[in-house]
């Protein structure tokens, strides 16, 4: 994954969740030497995963403390000319698998995108879908998240969980929030726990109003993650809406 991430030399690298198997200090530090061998950029958020399963008493009262000392701020931001990207924690001590979002996060992420420029293409990164993907359910509060997210201008919502990589306009779900975001979901990038699908990565790549979205699978037989689908979008008076072809800035989720 390296190479291929190497190759498409993006400005940013997105984490949408699950570092580790058991939120294990060990599992951290290997994550996190992994993803800094790369010298990018990156945000980074946790995922139910990064949440210590067994331990109760630490679920309980400090959930986030291994995931911190390696990884620090939970919900980072990344801002230049472009682009602006605003991660958020929906991973939750109370469940297992579920995730959720509330107001003051929503209000948070929307304050951090006030300062970009009115041409900047914005971000949220999720470790919880807001549509469904691989069987998982939306995050809670999801649709009060998108029709917030709409009003601030928000254009994509990145996602994992699901380990099943997509791309749409939440209009398809959310058609009363009015204009179109897009919902991209990652898919599974190192891990061998799969769910019908190969390991893939998605490279995002914007030149406003366009937006193209290569996904890359790992092929077994030529040892490498190589191109396996597209999807182009245009940005219209209506929101974000697919389109046949593009040829585009650089953004790796």
């Amino acid at each position: 994954m390296k190479d291929a991430i190497a190759a498409a030399s993006p400005d940013v690298l997105v984490v949408s969740g699950d570092l580790t198997q058991r939120a294990r200090d060990v599992e951290f530090a290997e994550a996190k030497a992994f993803l800094d061998s790369m010298a990018l950029p990156m945000i980074v958020v946790p995922g139910n995963h990064d949440v210590p399963l067994y331990n109760v008493l630490a679920r309980w009262r400090t959930p986030l403390a291994a995931y911190r000392r390696h990884f620090g701020e939970d919900e980072p931001v990344y801002v230049d000319d472009e682009i602006a990207i605003a991660g958020i924690n929906t991973a939750r001590s109370f469940t297992v698998e579920g995730g959720r979002i509330n107001r003051r996060q929503i209000e948070t992420a929307c304050k951090r995108f006030a300062g970009a420029g009115s041409d900047a293409t914005r971000i949220v990164v999720t470790h919880h879908p807001f549509d469904f993907a691989g069987g998982k359910g939306v995050v809670g509060r999801a649709h009060m998240a998108v029709a917030a997210f709409v009003q601030g201008g928000v254009d994509l919502i990145v996602s994992g969980h699901g380990h099943v990589a997509g791309a749409g306009e939440s209009a398809r779900r959310y058609s009363a929030a009015g204009r179109s975001m897009l919902l991209v979901q990652a898919g599974t990038a190192t891990s061998g726990r799969l769910r019908g699908e190969g390991n893939s990565c998605n490279i995002i790549r914007i030149e406003r109003p366009r937006i193209a979205i290569q996904r890359l699978t790992w092929h077994e037989a030529q040892g490498r993650f190589a191109p396996s689908h597209n999807d182009h979008f245009q940005l219209t008076p209506n929101g974000w809406s697919r389109t046949l072809s593009a040829d585009l800035h650089h953004l790796q989720s």
